[in-house]
């Protein structure tokens, strides 16, 4: 069930470039996140079914139209059905964009058919992910994750227009009252990867109706993000 297919100029600027991601949103995810930006298709199965043979012809039709990759957004819990897509190979990169929280196991049967791992690292504190994603084990399962996707695809490599074409963006959103998380993963980032992985720090946290805690009724503070940055 994919909930949207079509060419995206909002991704990190060596994912979309100048001529956009050929990104799929998928529906459905493994995570419960109270703060989900795109909550109808998460949790509410919004989207529309469509067969594997299909999926490739998706793939194909947005080649067609110049995109610099294709770009699998939430895609670990079709993965059985999306390695049937990528049995031949794509003349372009092909991008899995998760929320990190993804198994060792699941990620090797990917082995030579992603070219870049685009994972959220999300939390370093258990609590924090118990708290807003209900998964409390996020961190090691994500830490795991990482460290696979990496294995896998190595350090960061770019074409001469700054396209990345092999390697691993790790994504974190910035949570409100949450500093210290965010310079924890960080701290995990520069110690286990030091300069081979692109890092995306994200400041555009948005409050929704499901966000139940005090401190995510605001966005981050002006302070918060300078610190983080000046720590990054």
């Amino acid at each position: 069930r994919i909930a949207r297919a079509a060419l995206h100029h909002w991704e990190e600027p060596c994912i979309s470039g100048t001529n956009g991601s050929g990104t799929i949103f998928f529906s459905g995810c493994n995570l419960s996140c109270v703060f989900c930006q795109n909550h109808e298709i998460s949790s509410g199965c919004f989207g529309k079914e469509i067969s594997t043979e299909r999926l490739r012809e998706i793939y194909d039709e947005l080649i067609y139209e110049g995109v610099h990759n294709i770009n699998l957004v939430t895609p670990t819990h079709y993965a059985d059905r999306i390695l049937k897509t990528l049995d031949t190979p794509l003349s372009v990169p092909v991008v899995y964009n998760s929320g990190g929280y993804d198994s060792v196991e699941t990620l090797k049967k990917f082995d030579g058919k992603i070219q870049i791992y685009l994972p959220d690292m999300k939390y370093m504190n258990s609590e924090c992910a118990k708290k807003y994603s209900k998964a409390a084990d996020y961190p090691e399962v994500a830490k795991n994750a990482i460290k696979e996707m990496f294995r896998q695809v190595g350090e960061a490599r770019f074409d001469d227009e700054g396209i990345m074409q092999q390697g691993v963006i790790i994504r974190h959103l910035m949570l409100p009252g949450e500093l210290e998380n965010t310079l924890d993963v960080i701290d995990w980032v520069a110690d286990e990867f030091d300069n081979k992985v692109v890092f995306s720090l994200m400041s555009q946290f948005t409050p929704t109706e499901h966000c139940c805690y005090p401190n995510l009724q605001n966005p981050v503070s002006t302070d918060e993000y300078t610190k983080a940055v000046d720590y990054m």
